[in-house]
């Protein structure tokens, strides 16, 4: 347990990469197998992981992903993987209907997470975006315009230092047998 809370204190939004280093490819395709891991509900497995490597498209992609002086820092990051949203199965529908929640927008933050902690634990840095010109990336990469491209998480090895982490005060998020 040790091992991962520690895993979970280091990981933090990367902004800045190196460009000079690509990823090792074992070291992605460790990250990819663990988002391919990702439990969801009812086993649907509601995404696609569309992985940029290619070094000019990975600068196409990130200067789609910067918009409004957001983002500036994509365009330097060598690996994009975009989740797109797939169908849900027939229980995951069925059970998102009568319990009147969306379950794979929960699944698909279930993935990310794996993600990046897996980039994390690869001595890689990791940061996930919602805020793109999604028409441009799906055109830049095939991704079908009736599909929803929900995230873009860019991987590199990071450019600064660690931060020290602020969180809330635990007595503030955590409480127990009740609200």
């Amino acid at each position: 347990m040790e091992d991962f809370l520690q895993l979970a204190t280091a990981r933090q939004s990367d902004r800045a990469y190196d460009k000079t280093r690509p990823v090792e490819p074992e070291k992605l395709e460790r990250i990819l197998e663990a988002a391919w891991l990702s439990p969801s509900a009812c086993n649907a497995q509601p995404w696609k992981f569309v992985v940029i490597t290619d070094p000019e498209l990975s600068v196409k992609v990130g200067k789609a992903t910067a918009g409004l002086g957001m983002n500036k820092f994509a365009q330097d990051a060598p690996v994009h993987i975009l989740i797109v949203e797939e169908s849900m199965n027939v229980t995951s529908f069925l059970g998102a209907k009568i319990k009147d929640k969306y379950f794979p927008l929960i699944d698909i933050g279930i993935a990310a997470a794996h993600i990046t902690l897996a980039a994390e634990n690869e001595g890689l840095g990791s940061c996930i975006l919602g805020w793109f010109d999604e028409k441009e990336i799906k055109r830049l990469t095939g991704i079908p315009s009736r599909k929803r491209l929900l995230l873009d998480i860019t991987i590199g090895y990071p450019a600064k230092e660690k931060r020290k982490k602020m969180r809330k005060p635990k007595e503030k998020v955590i409480s127990y047998n009740k609200y």
